[in-house]
């Protein structure tokens, strides 16, 4: 009887050693690889932080420090304001990323002293004086793209019909319908705010194009990408690869991370 309580008090004391030993392990092999550990995900407009799972998932596992930021999608400052605010939280060099809409706010927020590499996945990636609308505006819009003009609140939503299509073609329609449902209100002016300071011309910058994109035209993909210089991974996928293609996403992210001294 003795022994057993021995070996259980033994036990209990291991878990918690062994949790600290492998916590330990994970920062020493980003410490003697140089690899940058810590990762914030910055969503879209007619989504939310939610869609990262999977990414966040694999990052995870791997080691990585993964922060979500929920955007307000209230305007571009707003944005930016809450994805400093995460950075703030960063304890060291950090790799920003973001999607769709996102590409905006990580253009600015990528500023941040914490910021040393930017990744941008189906996102835009405007240049001073630019905004995400005139990007948009630079190709013909797929047909299948269902972005409604703002409402009387000045709100811009996707329509429902063309929301799997559009948007989200390679996941299953229940996925999609939970999307749309959980669909954010995303204020119209946003989109034609300018940007004042693209970080992309000061850091490094990773792209992962979209070759399936109804939403935004994988030609502005490839023009903007090439024009900052970003380092592209064509990903064949909807306007959500990182949902259907998280791992090819992910590797991308680990590039910039092993590459980013």
């Amino acid at each position: 009887m003795k022994k057993q309580i021995t070996m259980r008090i033994m036990t209990a004391f291991a878990m918690p050693i062994l949790v600290v030993a492998m916590m330990l392990s994970t920062s020493e092999a980003f410490a003697q690889t140089g690899n940058v550990k810590n990762v914030v995900l910055v969503h879209g407009a007619f989504a939310d932080g939610s869609g990262w799972k999977a990414l966040y998932d694999i990052l995870s596992k791997k080691g990585y420090n993964v922060t979500i930021v929920q955007n307000p999608l209230t305007s571009l400052a707003a944005d930016v304001e809450a994805t400093n605010q995460a950075l703030d939280r960063q304890d060291g060099p950090t790799i920003l990323v973001g999607h769709s809409w996102g590409g905006s706010v990580i253009t600015e927020a990528g500023n941040h002293p914490k910021v040393v590499a930017l990744v941008y996945v189906a996102a835009v990636q405007p240049d001073k004086g630019e905004s995400a609308l005139s990007q948009l505006q630079s190709a013909p819009v797929a047909p299948e793209s269902g972005i409604l003009p703002p409402d009387e609140n000045g709100i811009v939503y996707y329509e429902k019909s063309k929301f799997h299509g559009g948007f989200c073609a390679d996941l299953p329609k229940s996925e999609a319908d939970f999307m749309f449902a959980s669909e954010g209100r995303f204020f119209a002016a946003a989109f034609a705010t300018p940007i004042t300071n693209p970080a992309w011309k000061n850091k490094p910058s990773y792209a992962c194009l979209a070759t399936e994109d109804k939403t935004i035209n994988p030609i502005i993909q490839r023009t903007i990408y090439a024009r900052s210089k970003s380092k592209i991974t064509e990903i064949k996928g909807s306007h959500v690869i990182f949902m259907s293609q998280p791992a090819k996403v992910a590797a991308v992210i680990e590039k910039a991370s092993a590459e980013t001294k």
